[in-house]
């Protein structure tokens, strides 16, 4: 059985992608990383959620980076 996560904190996430957590909770707060609150105060993102986000990202750079030619 695979033991990858099925749930992440914003720190998880944070080193991950090699950004500050103060930015994976601005994304999150910002509605562009989706996740759910458990409790007031602490975030939790599935790894269905975090992959939407990557994906998204992606898509993104790639397009902007078309434009730019």
């Amino acid at each position: 059985m695979s033991k990858e996560k099925l749930l992440y904190t914003p720190e998880d996430v944070a080193k991950l992608l090699q950004v500050k957590t103060v930015t994976v909770h601005n994304w999150l707060r910002r509605g562009e990383l989706k996740g759910f609150r458990v409790g007031s105060k602490l975030w939790r993102i599935t790894r269905e959620q975090l992959q939407e986000f990557i994906e998204f990202d992606l898509d993104y750079l790639e397009l902007d980076n078309h434009r730019r030619k």
